[in-house]
């Protein structure tokens, strides 16, 4: 009998996209992102179903009025497949399916296949698969119907007694461990590269940021590389270092020798990023981790930057990189207006005590990147470890030196003036 877990979407053709309105902030900017990820994934949204409610409904999210308006918009668009733009449970998806007759995905099975699609190097491969493998986990504790069915034998069948639903918890379990050992192996190698750039005192930069705020294009100026690109969110996700030189600098009143940086290119964040995707990116956020200094890019006209902006913290808290200096990049600032802008184009901005916290550029155009390599450069020709303990005063902890997400990340947040 089939599982009533979603697999991997391999979405096509047509889809419609419910979102419902919990009197949450920009929840249209939010549907927007909603029918970018779609098209993303291969398919186009035909319809879209919207609803305000005060908590999700426990049987079917939405509402059983709602479910049945989302079956008439599923039959009048002759739509395959059913977008719910939130985290549904298993019980919840199998529900709506019984109505609207098609394939039912929530928001993390859409993205899970997005970045199956995107996955190109072994390690993105694995990763992906592993971050599948614990979704269908959690799908498998509530979502089969053969639950009570027993089965004996040996091997694969189980032994005498065994449920179904422990024999492919057991088989699952086993797959997610022999994931993690190559994904293991391969961040040891990693670990041996991160450990040569060390010991030649070579300075890690690392670029992070929401998805589609431009990284990759900012990569490929600064590097001269050939990163993929494209206008489509999480276009790439492995994680690619190019040495850059950034000029040279002064140190205690003497020109230093020419300044070579390591730059590295991570996967972008998104609102509600899957755990099991963090968790599984591990070996490639590592880059993040270990670097000396963040880019953190930021698509300056995107209405909801200020939003994205506080996510990318909080992914950043998630992996404990939050104490990591941060030099905050407003890109795509040549899409703006002149009255929407504080700063002028390719501006440094710096605290009061004169410390660099922002650069507006544009790295489709080219301007304001001397002024990113100037600031990357005086980051490496200064004491990083006195730049680090000051960021990390920024930062509130609790007795468990963990982060206090949502003060301590608006007090972190460094908005658009």
């Amino acid at each position: 009998m089939k599982p009533n877990y979603a697999p991997s979407a391999q979405p096509q053709g047509s889809a419609v996209l419910v979102g419902i309105d919990f009197s949450e902030p920009l929840f249209e900017a939010q549907l927007d992102e909603a029918i970018e990820l779609i098209s993303s994934a291969g398919a186009r949204v035909a319809s879209t179903i919207t609803g305000k409610r005060y908590k999700p409904d426990a049987a079917t999210f939405a509402g059983s009025g709602k479910v049945e308006e989302i079956a008439a918009a599923v039959t009048d668009a002759n739509a395959s497949l059913v977008v719910f733009n939130h985290q549904l449970s298993p019980i919840q998806i199998r529900n709506v399916e019984k109505i609207v007759g098609v394939r039912v995905i929530d928001r993390t099975d859409l993205i899970l296949d997005i970045f199956a699609q995107r996955a190109r190097s072994a390690e993105g491969k694995l990763q992906v698969e592993l971050a599948q493998m614990q979704h269908l986990l959690t799908r498998l504790v509530r979502g089969w119907t053969h639950l009570e069915r027993q089965r004996g034998g040996i091997g694969v069948r189980g032994g005498p007694g065994e449920s179904q639903l422990e024999i492919d918890r057991r088989l699952v379990g086993d797959k997610i461990k022999r994931l993690k050992d190559k994904l293991k192996k391969l961040e040891r190698q990693h670990h041996t590269q991160r450990s040569g750039r060390a010991r030649s005192n070579t300075f890690s930069v690392s670029i992070v940021g929401y998805t589609n705020a431009g990284k990759s294009t900012l990569f490929n100026r600064l590097t001269g590389a050939s990163a993929y690109v494209a206008d489509q969110l999480f276009a790439t996700l492995d994680t690619t270092t190019r040495r850059v030189f950034v000029g040279a600098g002064i140190v205690a009143n003497r020109v230093s020798p020419k300044t070579n940086v390591a730059l590295s290119d991570t996967v972008g964040f998104i609102r509600n990023l899957p755990h099991g995707l963090v968790a599984a990116f591990h070996a490639t956020l590592t880059e993040a981790l270990e670097a000396d200094v963040l880019l953190h890019v930021v698509d300056a006209s995107n209405p909801m930057r200020d939003q994205q902006i506080l996510e990318v913290n909080k992914v950043l808290a998630e992996i404990g990189a939050a104490s990591i200096p941060q030099i905050v990049v407003y890109n795509k600032i040549d899409l703006l207006d002149e009255g929407q802008m504080s700063a002028p184009l390719g501006a440094i901005v710096r605290d009061v005590d004169g410390k660099i916290i922002e650069v507006r550029a544009s790295a489709t155009s080219g301007a304001g990147l001397e002024l990113l390599r100037e600031a990357m450069r005086e980051f490496a020709t200064a004491d990083i470890e006195d730049i680090k303990s000051e960021y990390e005063n920024k930062w509130y902890q609790n007795d468990e030196n963990e982060i206090l997400l949502d003060q301590a990340l608006e007090d972190a947040h460094l908005e658009v003036h």
